[in-house]
Parts: C-alpha cells; structure tokens; sequence
C-alpha cells in the first residue's frame, strides 16, 4: 500500500515547542492523564512518519486569539512540503476574518483547523456562518475539533446536534470532524451522526472506546467517511495505526481510511 495519510497533527516552531507542549501538558493534566509522545517539533513528526510508512501529516495550529493568525500563517508557509500540509487558523472574533480565509487560500493551503474551546466558541453560532461559507467558497476543508475536550469543563459546543445544523446550513461545506465525530460524545454520535454523510478522522478514540463499538461504528458509517488521524503527538502514530488495524475491517475499507479517502478529499 502507498503512504499513508494522518489527517489530525500537531506541531509547533522550534522556538517554542517546549514551552507550548509544557503549557498544554500542564492544562491537561487539571483534568486527565494526558501525556506527549513527542517533542512538539516538525522534526520528531517526520521522524515519527518515517518509521510508521506516513506518506502526509496534516499539520493543524489553533489561533487562540486574532493577532497570532499572521505569525502562524507565516510559519505555514515556511514549513509547507510534500509531506506536511499545513491547516493554518484563525479566530472567529477577527473583524477580517473573511479576507484571511482568501489569504489562506492564496498560500496555497487545503484547510483550516478550528477549535471551539481554545478559540470560545460554539460551532453554530451564526456569526460563524458567514466563514464557514467563504471557506466553502474557497473549496477549503475545515478540520473542527468536534466532542468535549480533556482540558475543558464538558460544555455542549461541539456535539452532534451542532455539527448537523453546520452541515444543513452549509451542505457545500467540506468538514472534517475530528476524533470520530465527537470525543467522547459517542453515544450522540451513534444516534445522530452514523450513517450520514459526515466526515470523521479517528484520533484519540480508539484509545478509548472498546473495539467492538469501534469497529461497529466504523463500518455502519459511509465508508468514504472515515478519515485516519492520530492527534499526535498527544497519541502516537504508530498506536493509533495498530489500534485501527486491530479492527480488522478489511483491506479495501483498511486503504480508505489510511489513504484514499484524505486524497479524494484533499484533491477535491
């Protein structure tokens, strides 16, 4: 099989790699055992792809406020290649929000990465329907941190209910929803979500749900649906890739997930 594709990364520059980890570590730990399986640099993620046969990482950032969009923007573009493509962010409380979805789009990028808690917002507020149909417009991909967080007291901003009023206000808009469509808000998702036509990336759930639920659900779902992400590096490629292949769900759907599906997607 070709490379693979892991559609849910993160890293950080150099510079501050160790204070961002330290930072996010510390946050997460208020609230549960998380831990980091790298150093938060594009070095150690390479290294990471190279021994798990990952061809492309989607890289994500999360602007927590307006003014970090440029210097992420910025950092994008220096670490953009063959194999890392950058989702650069931005802030729903930017006043030009809508121009910065066109830059993103000029910088030659695939997507933006959203995050409701870091960001604070809800996924279906209508100021932010506007950008999600200038990213739409711009035939962009929005990769949306979708579910509760570990970090954050579980308020409904992310859940089921939301990401279907998102997608019926907006049906032209390509949306990825992350950690097999809502983290640890499986059970909404199994009632709401299977089934539809809604892209889900499957990081940090399969560390977490029993791998008959898992596996169950994947395969209920639309097969060219179902996206590999791993979130690294709070889980780790190679685990996240061993977690899936468990499941054994069969070499053809096995490629789309790892494969086809991201390509389809990204070339579309």
């Amino acid at each position: 099989m070709q490379g693979i594709i892991d559609f849910h990364t993160h890293a950080f520059p150099d510079e501050l790699a160790e204070r961002a980890m330290s930072a996010l570590l510390e946050e997460g730990k208020k609230k549960s055992d998380v831990s980091a399986h790298l150093n938060g640099r594009v070095a150690s993620l390479l290294s990471s792809m190279d021994k798990n046969n990952i061809e492309k990482s989607i890289v994500c950032s999360i602007a927590t406020k307006p003014s970090q969009f440029e210097p992420i923007l910025s950092w994008s573009i220096k670490i953009a290649s063959g194999r890392l493509l950058p989702f650069p962010s931005l802030h729903p409380d930017d006043p030009d929000a809508l121009d910065k979805v066109s830059r993103i789009k000029e910088g030659g990028f695939k997507g933006i990465k959203f995050h409701p808690y870091y960001q604070n917002f809800s996924i279906d507020e209508e100021r932010l329907f506007p950008i999600y149909k200038k990213i739409a417009s711009e035939g962009l991909i929005v990769l949306m941190h979708t579910g509760f967080d570990l970090a954050f007291d579980r308020v409904r901003i992310a859940d089921p209910e939301k990401i279907l009023r998102v997608v019926e206000t907006c049906p032209d808009l390509k949306l990825v929803t992350s950690h097999l469509g809502a983290w640890e808000d499986w059970d909404e998702v199994e009632r709401l979500m299977i089934g539809e036509k809604v892209y889900m990336e499957i990081s940090y759930a399969l560390d977490i749900l029993d791998p008959r639920r898992a596996r169950d659900m994947i395969l209920a779902h639309p097969a060219e649906y179902v996206l590999f992400g791993t979130d690294s590096p709070w889980t780790s490629q190679d685990k996240t890739l061993s977690l899936l292949l468990n499941l054994r769900l069969g070499p053809d759907l096995e490629k789309k997930i790892l494969r086809e599906n991201a390509l389809a997607l990204l070339q579309r």
